[in-house]
């Protein structure tokens, strides 16, 4: 089980990794600054070459991050579908599939006793939009094992 980090809430729920986000990002960023400087500066099929394998490492950087936030995603998913058949009302659970991934992966945060009536409202007043569901959440439900 992961340790509790900090509290959560809808303005400090966002996870930031300093190492990832900042340093190794950062590190990226002048490697493909001073690759392009040097490829205009002395160009060549070398240079040509390692310009692009910066821009190579700066894709593979965002698409880390994007692969393991859609796995991330499904998971959530499964999870929050599980967790509504066990906490919504009987007249609830066949809506369950009315669920976009979206709406499943910002219900997460609430709490099981304020779920239902969450639940409902945004399937009421269609509700799609992750930031509007997570600003609903009165009683906040932290995720701290979150990719």
């Amino acid at each position: 089980m992961a340790e509790k980090p900090y509290d959560q809430s809808f303005q400090k729920h966002m996870r930031m990794v300093p190492g990832f986000h900042y340093l190794t990002f950062g590190i990226l960023a002048i490697n493909v600054l001073w690759s392009f400087y040097q490829a205009i500066r002395a160009f060549s099929g070398g240079t040509v070459i390692a310009a692009a394998l910066s821009v190579a490492l700066v894709l593979m950087f965002f698409y880390s991050r994007i692969f393991a936030l859609c796995v991330q995603d499904r998971v959530i998913r499964l999870e929050e579908r599980l967790r509504m058949e066990r906490v919504l009302p009987p007249e609830m659970r066949p809506r369950i599939a009315e669920f976009s991934a979206a709406q499943l992966v910002a219900l997460r945060f609430a709490s099981d006793e304020e779920l239902p009536g969450l639940a409902r409202k945004v399937l009421d007043e269609r509700i799609t939009e992750r930031k509007a569901i997570k600003q609903l959440i009165r009683n906040w439900r932290p995720d701290f094992l979150r990719a």
